[in-house]
């Protein structure tokens, strides 16, 4: 399904890839906060509800979208969430969930406007907010934990971007995954990541959009500086 769906027998019919279907998503996430039914999609895209679902499942086994188990209703769809996380990102018209804090730069990023993004530290400690202003982080002082391998991200994906959470200081990291038997990983400063989430989603609303190869986020990593072990994939021909 990668290469296409067309609409059989129309004069218009269009190829619908991946990237396609994956920035309709997003941009209808944006303009209404939530996520389209497989019915919108099919109108939106004009092919059939079926050829829509069938579309949904393959985009899953590409990892480009979460559905709910035995559904075509969808769960995550990155960077955005749609149920309910640990991170709010909030902009003057309405409010959205990030899976974790990369995801939640990653959907200020593709918002491209002021947002406010509401956390807990660690999942477990006080509330905070982050804003982002005229496409500048106003606070700089926060740090992002990313204790999963890349090479595992996809194993449980719900589970490791709840994992990825905002902290204020190393020392606060180092506590929590003892508090948690959490494995501790990288921890990289949030203004970092916010430089990184932008490159990393920045090509997520083109219809032409497709995963990174390995190659590519290899490479996307060395720009930022993530050079810890968790970062360290393959350098394979296969998408990350």
């Amino acid at each position: 399904l990668h290469a296409h769906i067309a609409r059989k027998g129309s004069p218009l019919a269009m190829e619908l890839t991946h990237g396609l279907l994956h920035s309709t998503i997003l941009q209808f996430i944006i303009d209404q906060g939530f996520a389209p039914h497989a019915a919108e999609l099919a109108a939106l895209l004009q092919i059939s509800e079926p050829e829509v679902i069938k579309a949904l499942n393959a985009l899953q086994d590409y990892h480009g979208v979460v559905l709910h188990p035995n559904s075509a209703r969808i769960w995550v769809i990155h960077p955005f969430s749609l149920a309910p996380t640990n991170f709010t990102v909030r902009t003057a018209e309405r409010a959205y969930w990030g899976n974790c804090a990369w995801c939640s730069l990653g959907a200020a990023a593709l918002l491209n406007r002021d947002v406010t993004i509401t956390t807990v530290l660690g999942a477990d400690r006080q509330q905070v907010q982050i804003h982002i202003r005229d496409g500048e982080l106003v606070e700089t002082g926060f740090y992002v934990h990313f204790p999963i391998p890349m090479t595992q991200a996809w194993d449980n994906v719900i589970y490791t971007c709840s994992t990825m959470l905002l902290f204020d200081g190393v020392q606060d990291v180092e506590r929590w995954c003892q508090q948690h038997r959490i494995p501790q990983g990288d921890v990289q400063p949030m203004a970092n990541v916010w430089n990184f989430a932008k490159i990393w989603y920045g090509n997520h609303l083109n219809p032409r959009w497709e995963k990174w190869t390995n190659q590519q986020a290899l490479d996307i990593f060395q720009q930022f500086g993530l050079t810890h072990t968790v970062w360290q994939i393959a350098p394979s021909a296969t998408r990350f």
